[in-house]
């Protein structure tokens, strides 16, 4: 409810003002109604909101950067596990044919060598200690 709606806020208002005072008031209120009316009535032209997707991009790009390093990165250490264990495999391989040609290039006269030395022994190993025994009373 306003002041001139209520007759009393009238009375009150014209015993306090003066008439200049009125008027000016008067012509405020007017040019204010007036700017409002000419602000609702002209045509609005709306600017197309700005949709900031800079930030989405950089994510974008970063995260494909990520993909690609990722996948390169898996791949380089792919080879390098199959290279060490190409690697092992030759080195395997290497002691396997030096272990037959080691084998291969024992002759029958290497073996019999090698047997005529374990044979050749005086006393058996179990026995050792009864032998040097025998030697020590021999000597007495």
């Amino acid at each position: 409810m306003s002041l001139q709606e209520n007759g009393k806020g009238r009375n009150e208002r014209d015993r306090f003002a003066e008439p200049t005072l009125d008027q000016a008031l008067a012509n405020f209120r007017q040019s204010v109604h007036a700017w409002s009316e000419a602000v609702y009535d002209r045509p609005r032209i709306v600017a197309p909101l700005a949709v900031h997707r800079g930030w989405r991009l950089a994510v974008g790009w970063a995260l494909g950067c990520v993909l690609a390093a990722g996948s390169l990165t898996g791949g380089l250490y792919q080879y390098h596990r199959q290279a060490i264990a190409k690697g092992k495999a030759d080195q395997a391989a290497k002691q396997r044919q030096v272990i037959v040609q080691q084998r291969a290039s024992n002759t029958d006269e290497d073996l019999l060598a090698d047997v005529d030395n374990d044979v050749s022994r005086a006393v058996p190993a179990a026995m050792e200690p009864l032998a040097q025994l025998m030697d020590s009373d021999g000597d007495q």
